[in-house]
């Protein structure tokens, strides 16, 4: 039987990428789509995948569809992830990428299930860094300087205590500026 991946974030330029790679490895692939998002980046391999109509801020939905799938891997990529919207829209940013998050982390706590999980935080999390502590290392202190970085931040501990508190598989990543084919502007 073929492993399951949830990708929240699939119809993303990360997670279309991802999803690609997952169905070529022989996954099984869900992901996580809400009714207005865009689905051009998908296109192609909406046929294979399995889209779930859930929201990160529906706590009930996300458990269902949690529980429902039993993922052996969640890719978490769904975020307000843009620098110049969490200055204009803050709460939005910190309730998206927060509590959508914690209601992620509890919804896989409250099924009782044990996957893997990859959270997507971020580079912006180091914010002000010194010209003495280039080039950054893990162990640069964090100094967030934008609602966004913040949010990043708060998601990226949240892993961390439910990892050293109910020992969910947290996996942290900090991305770094990428880009290449979908990449927005």
């Amino acid at each position: 039987m073929a492993k399951k991946a949830f990708i929240t974030g699939i119809a993303g330029f990360v997670g279309s990428h991802l999803a690609e790679l997952l169905l070529a490895q022989g996954y099984e692939v869900y992901g996580l789509l809400r009714p207005r998002s865009k689905t051009d980046h998908i296109e192609a391999i909406i046929p294979k995948l399995h889209l779930e109509d859930a929201d990160l801020m529906d706590s009930h939905s996300l458990y269902t569809t949690i529980n429902r799938i039993k993922p052996d891997y969640i890719f978490h990529l769904a975020a307000q992830s843009f620098v110049p919207t969490s200055w204009v829209s803050p709460s939005v940013t910190l309730e998206v990428n927060i509590v959508g998050s914690a209601n992620l982390f509890e919804a896989v706590r409250q099924a009782g299930l044990d996957p893997v999980i990859q959270i997507a935080c971020s580079s912006e999390e180091f914010g002000l860094v010194h010209e003495n502590e280039l080039p950054i290392k893990e162990t640069n202190p964090l100094r967030p300087l934008s609602p966004y970085a913040v949010s990043k931040l708060a998601m990226d501990y949240l892993g961390y205590q439910y990892y050293e508190s109910y020992k969910v598989r947290i996996i942290r990543t900090r991305g770094f500026n990428h880009t290449g084919p979908r990449r927005g502007d």
